[in-house]
């Protein structure tokens, strides 16, 4: 369409595009009343005048004149670009266009077509913003997930939780707190691990962790970390529950419970069955995260850690031992097998624990306490043995009769100055280790605690015709 149809014909005047007509020369022909909007100037200023005269003086429109200049040098050759344009309101995004002008045929110079999309380019931001946010949102979310994942195999779900969830969940520092704190320990594990491969060691273990993991977490308890065969379980942290005695008793008479299950597993697999202690203590402790700032684990700490650990190392394969703390914060749901008198180390004074045997309503818990009866021999059997001092065999070599005896443990005569909860190792050619749990003048009833390989040929040569067949015991 020729120039002057467009003026006469005033296709121009309604358009909602700003329209703007510069002849080859540089002089601005024409500009609608969308074109005066949008570049914020007055027909007087475009209409008749250069457009290098009105325009250059702008110091921030460069890319607005040079897609101008463009269009013009180029001669009809049809442009497009996107370009920022400054005004004193600020600045704005336009789509300029540019296509030839003719005069009689003759193409005399450039019309352009100038749209504000200033609007449009702050949706698509808006948009490609949002977009970016929800990308970084899945990103998030993934990292999230993997950091789940991955952590959650080092630490429990809730510490995790805690870490991502809290800005300062990572921070170094603690807090004193009343908690309940478990150790559980299997009973000799250290002899039974010089006895098998590595692979099965580890696949064996991992197995138990796994079984004991399912009950720690059923009883809402945060397992701090592996300690060898031994594991550190608080409870009430880092999800605060007032419950947490009760929980962790519930929970590890769940533990003692599930060792049928794991020890099924373990013959299946032709590995030896296992045996564990636990212990468990109720009192103030600290805790935090613990370590470096390179380095740092979630853990607790105190002389409250270090007694439910001495509980445990008291306890016979199978058996729970709690504190006089946990005791008073149970109350009378416990049922208790008997009570046993302790003075631990770091403890002034003597304290009175609970061998633990079930749990009443809601958890209606109760471990299976049939245990083999002793068979009394025809003839005392005769042995030697040491008490341990720590994990050390002490030097003075004691002796003693065997007067009964199980699978589980037997009756001790020895006029040896020994307590109850004293740990022996009696000398049957190999090494059977032995827990002294009751007492009546110089007969002990102890509970082996580590067997070694030989240890069924052993019993069966000393019973083999040499049982009454009754049963021998303290009442």
């Amino acid at each position: 369409m020729e120039r002057d149809q467009i003026i006469r014909n005033g296709i121009i005047t309604d358009m909602s595009e700003g329209v703007m007509a510069i002849r080859f020369d540089g002089m601005i022909e024409l500009a609608n009343d969308a074109a005066l909007e949008i570049l914020e100037k007055e027909e007087k200023e475009l209409v008749g005048n250069s457009f290098v005269r009105v325009f250059f003086d702008g110091e921030n429109n460069d890319e607005f004149i040079q897609s101008v200049l463009d269009a013009v040098y180029e001669k009809g050759r049809r442009r497009e670009s996107y370009v920022p344009y400054q005004t004193a309101g600020g600045v704005k995004q336009l789509r300029v266009v540019s296509s030839c002008l003719h005069d009689g045929g003759e193409m005399v110079g450039v019309i352009l077509v100038i749209s504000d999309i200033t609007e449009l380019t702050e949706m698509r931001d808006a948009v490609r913003a949002m977009e970016r946010i929800q990308s970084l949102n899945r990103q998030l979310e993934l990292r999230n997930r993997v950091l789940q994942e991955t952590f959650g195999r080092y630490l429990s779900d809730d510490v995790v939780k805690e870490i991502l969830d809290s800005p300062g969940g990572w921070k170094l520092g603690g807090q004193r707190q009343t908690l309940t704190v478990m150790m559980s320990d299997l009973r000799g594990f250290t002899a039974l691990s010089e006895r098998m491969k590595p692979q099965d060691l580890i696949a064996m273990l991992n197995h138990y962790f796994g079984e004991m993991y399912e009950e720690i977490e059923h009883y809402h308890g945060t397992l701090i970390e592996f300690m060898g065969d031994g594991m550190l379980v608080v409870f009430g942290a880092p999800t605060w529950r007032k419950s947490h005695a009760v929980d962790a008793v519930a929970a590890a008479i769940g533990m003692q419970k599930r060792m049928g299950k794991v020890n099924a597993w373990n013959l299946e697999h032709g590995y030896e069955p296992l045996a564990m202690g636990i212990g468990i203590n109720t009192d103030e402790m600290i805790l935090g995260n613990i370590g470096s700032e390179k380095r740092t684990k979630y853990g607790v700490l105190g002389a409250a850690v270090n007694l439910a650990g001495r509980i445990e190392s008291y306890t016979t394969a199978g058996q729970i031992l709690v504190s006089p703390g946990t005791q008073a914060a149970v109350g009378g749901m416990l049922e208790i097998r008997q009570t046993l008198p302790i003075a631990p180390k770091g403890v002034p004074g003597e304290i009175l624990l609970a061998d633990i045997i079930g749990i009443g309503a809601p958890y209606d818990l109760r471990l299976n306490t049939v245990s083999e009866k002793l068979g009394t021999l025809a003839t005392p059997y005769p042995v030697r043995f040491t008490r341990l001092e720590g994990k050390h065999r002490g030097e003075v070599l004691l002796e003693g009769n065997i007067l009964a005896i199980s699978r589980d443990g037997a009756l001790l005569k020895t006029q040896a100055e020994l307590a109850v909860l004293d740990n022996i190792c009696l000398d049957i050619g190999d090494d059977l280790y032995a827990k002294l749990t009751q007492r009546e003048g110089k007969l002990f009833r102890i509970t082996f605690t580590a067997k070694p390989p030989d240890f069924s040929g052993w019993l069966g040569r000393i019973c083999a015709g040499s049982t009454k067949g009754g049963e021998h015991g303290i009442d």
